[in-house]
């Protein structure tokens, strides 16, 4: 088992209360003391390249990661072999959750690119939450989120047609690279259209007719994984026609 040597807060090259995600990561919406008291919460860093696993499942749940630069998946391995993404995680964003409850993980992550994450040890989140106040609240909100994507996805996969549920997804990666201060409309995709597919819950064959099909009406233009998004507009206006023909 691989063992990570903590390292002292000294040896960090920016703590949480000096880090460029703040805004996006755990300590969001904290007071300047809290955000002093969290700089010992992250006891090391870790970097995972390209298709390594940050953990597996059934590994034991010790710590949760914040995503310091790069982007990751989740998938689960089902009964007949196949692998099912359940989701697609970015810089500043959160992994772990899934192992607190059974006290360990449930799904794998993998690194879609070079990555680095800060580990978070549960136990001493769990002690700090008792001294800080903003902590446990700012955690809670964080486990919310998380609550509220999963919801999403479920309504993609239940409700959508595969255009729709396509125009879903490249949206919510546009939001997503807003925050981080990237263009919302020219990005690169980090996973393959097999796995977006898996996680849309839709065939490689269905995904490529519809990326065709946007990009034929002109909504966007695809070069392999670049994508930019040349009517925000349409793919709008995808969703609000699902929307209304409920």
């Amino acid at each position: 088992m691989k063992v990570t040597v903590p390292v002292t807060v000294n040896g960090l090259k920016s703590a949480c209360s000096q880090c460029n995600l703040l805004e996006l990561c755990l300590p969001f919406g904290m007071s300047e003391h809290e955000l002093n008291r969290l700089d010992d919460l992250v006891g090391a860093r870790r970097k995972i390249k390209r298709q390594q696993n940050l953990y597996r499942a059934g590994d034991p749940f010790e710590a949760i990661y914040a995503i310091r630069a790069g982007s990751f998946k989740t998938d689960v391995l089902l009964e007949d072999g196949r692998e099912q993404v359940t989701g697609f995680q970015m810089t500043g964003e959160i992994l772990g959750l899934d192992g607190i409850s059974a006290e360990s993980h449930s799904c794998n992550a993998v690194a879609l690119e070079d990555s680095e994450v800060c580990v978070i040890g549960y136990a001493r989140l769990e002690e700090l939450s008792r001294e800080v106040e903003g902590l446990q609240h700012q955690f809670h909100k964080v486990m919310s989120r998380e609550i509220v994507r999963d919801h999403g996805v479920m309504m993609l996969l239940g409700s959508m047609r595969a255009e729709e549920r396509l125009a879903a997804f490249l949206l919510n990666l546009s939001q997503r690279f807003t925050a981080r201060g990237f263009s919302a409309a020219e990005f690169n995709l980090r996973m393959t259209r097999e796995e977006i597919g898996s996680y849309l819950g839709l065939k490689l064959e269905t995904v490529s007719r519809a990326f065709s099909r946007f990009q034929e009406e002109g909504i966007v233009a695809v070069q392999q994984k670049h994508i930019r998004i040349l009517d925000p507009g349409r793919l709008k206006k995808i969703l609000q026609h699902q929307a209304g023909g409920r």
